[in-house]
This record gives structure tokens, C-alpha cells and sequence, in this order.
């Protein structure tokens, strides 16, 4: 797939803005949107998923860790998965997954490709997205 943009170069850094003490939620950025595909920033200071709840997404996420530390319990798996900066993830849509441990200091900061089931196929089968 060609992303393609008829606006401005646009850079930043995905250290900028981080917070200096734990926050109440998650902080998230949306930094590239586009039919099938989302790409998001995500910053946790030791935020969780709720005992009991699950992610159950309609859509592929591709997660990376830049920074800091973090678990997830994948459905069906008796060990959380630890992850580190540098180690990334693919989650195939419905993958059942949920957070179970985040580092808050210094935060946590992910960066999270969503795109569509459909897109991934494509892509899989090596046909053209466009």
C-alpha cells in the first residue's frame, strides 16, 4: 500500500510531549489516518486493562514498544508476554488480548499500526492495494 499526501512533510518525535509523573489515562495521539489504516502513539504510565476485560478488535494491530516496559495476556495463554523496547507484536483481528502491566516511570510509549482484516489479506496475497 502507497500512503500518499498532498499536505506538507510533517516530522516529530515520539518522546516530545511525554508526561513527568503517572496520568490518570492513557495518553494517545493519532499521528497518521487513512481508509484501513490508523497510526497512533500511545503513552502508559502504568495503565492496565480492567481485571476481566478484553481487547476483541475488528481490525489487525501491528504494536511496537519504543519505550519502556510492558506485559499482555493473550486469551488461552497460561504466561503474560513481557515486552521491552525495540520487541513488537502482530494481533491478527479477535486476537483476545489484554494489558496486565505497564511501566509508568519513565512511560511506556507504543507505537500502533490498526489496519483492516481486508488490507492485510490483500497484502498476504500479494495483490495490489491500489
Amino acid at each position: 500500500m502507497r500512503l500518499r499526501s498532498d499536505g506538507p512533510v510533517k516530522a516529530g518525535s515520539l518522546r516530545d510531549g511525554l508526561p513527568s509523573a503517572p496520568q490518570a489515562e492513557e495518553l494517545v495521539d493519532i499521528l497518521l489516518e487513512s481508509p484501513g489504516l490508523r497510526l497512533e502513539r500511545i503513552v502508559s504510565t502504568g495503565q492496565t486493562t480492567n481485571e476481566g476485560e478484553w481487547y476483541d478488535q475488528a481490525w489487525d494491530e501491528f504494536v511496537v514498544l519504543v519505550a519502556g516496559a510492558a506485559r499482555l495476556q493473550l486469551e488461552g495463554e497460561t504466561e503474560d508476554r513481557a515486552l521491552e523496547a525495540g520487541d513488537w507484536m502482530l494481533l491478527p483481528a479477535h486476537s483476545r488480548h489484554r494489558v496486565t502491566w505497564t511501566q509508568s516511570d519513565p512511560p511506556t510509549v507504543w507505537l500502533a499500526i490498526h489496519y483492516e482484516e481486508q488490507l492485510s489479506r490483500r497484502e498476504a496475497e500479494g495483490q495490489s492495494a491500489g
